[in-house]
């Protein structure tokens, strides 16, 4: 069979294409794609607790009190193993405003002793507390044996309870802790033995150590003006303070030099 030719060229096709021809659905264009750039190192991981930029800006308002964090000074060592010296006895004096005869006192009073020969006081005793007066038949009346000044103050009130309802006209006069507190005696237990023998040596100018007559050193304390009684096991002993924070200080002067002679 001869092929059929139609005598037209691929132009002539071209160009005699009616507009109807083309197609109606035209792909929408695509931008091209931008080249990804390779990073030359990782991205690090920002450290816990560094500042970044978008964290860290700069604010004209002011910052709220609550805010800042509070500064706490650091807290001063304290040595938790230095007992506290407790009381033993407070000798106190009180005026009763009146005479008194002491022999009537002595025949009407329970707990009461007079003996003019060996001493020239009436000696009485109250269970609570625990004290005992010496009572003078001028008026005047000292109070000894109590724990602490308002125990001293509450025995020497009810001595002189004691007095007025003898018939006396005893009043509660002149009694000033601060004032007429005569001596303080305080006791501790520092819970180690002490080398007396070197303590003397060392400081010999303000001890006497004689074992043969009386057991314990004898620290004779400037300031406070106090005696300190220490003793081989420990325990110490301050008299003649007159306010209980004399007593405080002392042992607390006292205290580290008893450490450095510990026994071992």
């Amino acid at each position: 069979m001869d092929s059929i030719q139609f005598g037209m060229s691929p132009d002539d096709v071209d160009a005699s294409t009616p507009a109807e021809m083309t197609p109606l659905f035209k792909p929408p264009s695509v931008a091209p794609e931008a080249p990804r750039v390779q990073p030359l190192c990782p991205p690090m991981t920002p450290m816990v607790g560094s500042v970044t930029h978008s964290s860290f800006t700069m604010s004209n308002q002011p910052t709220s009190v609550g805010s800042i964090p509070a500064f706490l000074p650091p807290t001063p060592s304290v040595d938790t193993s230095m007992p506290v010296p407790q009381l033993q006895n407070i000798v106190s004096t009180v005026n009763l405003g009146c005479k008194l005869d002491l022999k009537q006192i002595a025949l009407q009073a329970r707990n009461a002793e007079y003996n003019p020969k060996r001493f020239a006081a009436v000696i009485m005793r109250i269970r609570e507390p625990r004290t005992t007066a010496l009572i003078f038949s001028s008026g005047k009346m000292v109070c000894t044996g109590a724990k602490s000044e308002d125990l001293s103050r509450l025995a020497a009130r009810k001595y002189a309870r004691i007095v007025q309802k003898l018939g006396f006209d005893a009043k509660f006069m002149d009694f000033k802790v601060n004032g007429w507190v005569q001596n303080m005696v305080g006791s501790c237990d520092v819970r180690f033995p002490i080398q007396l023998e070197s303590f003397c040596l060392t400081h010999s100018q303000f001890s006497a150590y004689e074992p043969e007559l009386f057991p314990g050193l004898i620290y004779r304390m400037v300031k406070p003006r106090v005696v300190l009684l220490i003793f081989v096991s420990g325990k110490v002993v301050i008299t003649g303070a007159k306010e209980k924070r004399d007593i405080d200080e002392a042992f607390t002067s006292i205290y580290p030099i008893l450490k450095s002679f510990r026994k071992h």
